[in-house]
């Protein structure tokens, strides 16, 4: 068990406190905790109703992890970072980040089971030991796994303030008027396709900077950085300015395009304050070949 200290700053509901002051902590675990009598404060346990007053402090047991019930897998990692809190692994295009409906094994949580044993935080339940970050199925490059909680919580808590930074490297069709910008446009899921995101004013806010690394005929090579991190960001908000990723068949031509397995994306660089020692670290990984092979025929 994991037991952590939260001094409220305002007036709100406790279930809504806890969320907001533990990074991974979904409101309805936090109401869960209460139910459970895991939530404290003045050594008194606390309903789920209460609401919070400046200055108090809560205390919350996090109970011990769930067993898990995804299997270890021996499948090769690309380990570009590793040490006792955290591990930060290349994935390549294809590979799904944890068990779901159709991808049941064969994920990066089966290889990761294999690779750190019980070493994996276990804050997002059973089934996502280790997950502080996704990145889709058919984007290549870094995600960050916690080894154990307070790991965990680290990472979420830079997520949320975003310190942890994200650089992607992707080819847009089209060609750019300026050498950089911002979209800034709210997220939330498409209200008829469930399985996309759209741009929707009552969504979450959602922020990326981009910026022209090469210009190519009819296409444009781009750096873009997360400044909040949604479902499908990159893609949606790029294909809001009228430039969908190439090979994108769900924001962009419906067609596939040779030599792609799915959209030109690619998550290059991870930069984040270790949780342990607080050092900075950036860690980067190369383009794939596949990535490359794109970039060298679009410049003929």
């Amino acid at each position: 068990m994991t037991s952590l200290e939260f001094t409220a700053d305002r007036e709100e509901r406790v279930d809504l406190f806890l969320s907001r002051s533990c990074p991974g902590l979904t409101r309805s675990a936090a109401q869960k905790l209460l139910e459970d009598g895991a939530v404290t404060c003045g050594g008194e346990r606390i309903k789920k109703n209460r609401r919070t007053s400046p200055g108090e402090v809560y205390l919350t047991v996090l109970p011990a992890p769930e067993p898990i019930e995804a299997a270890a897998q021996d499948i090769p990692l690309d380990v570009v970072y590793e040490d006792e809190d955290v591990i930060v692994v290349n994935k390549p295009v294809g590979m799904v980040v944890h068990p779901a409906p159709g991808h049941p094994d064969g994920t990066l949580v089966n290889a990761l089971l294999y690779h750190c044993g019980n070493s994996l935080s276990g804050i997002n339940g059973k089934l996502r030991p280790g997950i502080v970050h996704r990145i889709d199925r058919d984007t290549s490059g870094l995600i960050i796994a916690a080894k154990n909680d307070p790991a965990h919580l680290s990472l979420a808590a830079q997520l949320e303030d975003h310190s942890l930074c994200r650089e992607y490297h992707a080819v847009a069709v089209g060609g750019f008027r300026d050498e950089g910008g911002t979209v800034d446009s709210p997220i939330a899921r498409h209200p008829v396709d469930r399985k996309k995101m759209a741009i929707d004013p009552n969504g979450r806010r959602a922020v990326t900077h981009y910026q022209v690394l090469e210009r190519l005929s009819g296409y444009t090579y781009l750096k873009c950085n997360l400044e909040t991190g949604r479902t499908h960001q990159i893609r949606v908000h790029l294909c809001s300015i009228g430039h969908p990723l190439l090979g994108d068949t769900v924001y962009g031509n419906k067609k596939p395009v040779p030599g792609l397995a799915g959209q030109c994306l690619h998550a290059k660089s991870l930069t984040f304050a270790h949780p342990r020692t607080g050092e900075v670290l950036t860690v980067d990984c190369p383009l794939p070949d596949w990535f490359e092979a794109v970039l060298t025929r679009l410049r003929k």
